[in-house]
């Protein structure tokens, strides 16, 4: 019963990467719309904690202050940090140097275990498994075009909002056993808003009323708020529980497969055979690192 049940989690695991890697074209339609990356973010959370309201506990705070501070990073590399990093980068370089630095994620969070927890075990198959799926990666956003135009800002936005998410992950460790899921993000979604209200110094709203109007507006923002964000990550807190933290980040791998289908049906990208090899090794990948 136990085996059936992981692989269950197994299979929700893939169900919300599949959904956060389409989050890209939502997020492009938005940035294409005049929202800034700032708007974004702030829209998604303020809507997705309006809703996890309905059925979170009503417990404000958490048991100690010591926990309440471990929240305050969490809203912050999980949330303002890393959505303002990702979608700014994206403003800066090129698409596909910020999604493979970002698929990176699982390799900083397997080094970031190693160091931190060392009774954490990183065996041949967990490290051999998490290479190839960034090779295939690679081989993926490339899609049979290897020119990468260095962008030094871009980049180390990138590589700044994939070591966000791994510590995100470590720190859900700290947390996890004493509280629920539900919990957890209601308090990431309310720290991650009150961080990116800084942002609107430097960059005030510009975006009129009267644009939220049209269907491609509302309708992607209801999608990264209700599915991608309060679903998800509700979601994919527990299954940092169920399967634990490096094994469940090996899933995002799969993250640009997603987004390159998505990209296929409605902004009809094709797919080359570069493209296909590099899922073939994701998918060989991460079979590989989560095979015990």
């Amino acid at each position: 019963m136990e085996t059936k049940n992981n692989y269950i989690w197994h299979l929700t695991a893939v169900v919300v990467v599949g959904i956060w890697g389409l989050t890209f074209i939502s997020t492009r339609v938005l940035i294409e719309s005049g929202l800034t990356p700032q708007e974004i973010f702030l829209l998604r959370f303020l809507i997705a904690y309006i809703g996890i309201w309905f059925i979170s506990p009503r417990k404000l705070l958490c048991n100690t202050w010591r926990d309440e501070g471990w929240m305050l990073l969490a809203g912050v590399t999980g949330g303002s940090l890393y959505f303002l990093t990702e979608n700014t980068a994206l403003e800066v370089t090129l698409t596909t140097n910020v999604a493979f630095i970002v698929c990176s994620t699982p390799l900083l969070t397997l080094l970031l275990y190693r160091l931190f927890f060392r009774s954490e075990k990183a065996t041949w198959k967990l490290t051999a498994g998490s290479l190839l799926a960034l090779l295939g990666v690679g081989l993926v956003i490339f899609n049979g075009n290897f020119v990468l135009k260095l962008s030094p800002l871009g980049d180390l936005l990138s590589l700044s909002a994939a070591l966000c998410w791994a510590f995100y992950s470590l720190i859900m460790k700290q947390v996890a056993d004493r509280y629920s899921s539900v919990f957890i993000t209601r308090k990431v979604f309310f720290y991650g808003l009150l961080t990116i209200l800084p942002a609107f110094l430097l960059r005030p709203w510009q975006f009129p009323l009267s644009s939220f109007a049209q269907p491609a507006v509302w309708m992607n923002l209801l999608f990264l708020s209700v599915l991608a964000s309060l679903v998800c990550f509700v979601v994919w807190n527990i299954i940092l529980k169920r399967l634990g933290t490096v094994l469940a980040s090996n899933y995002i791998y799969l993250n640009p497969i997603f987004t390159s289908m998505g990209a296929l049906f409605f902004l009809d990208e094709p797919l080359t055979p570069f493209a296909l090899m590099g899922a073939t090794c994701v998918l060989l990948g991460v079979y590989l690192a989560g095979k015990k």
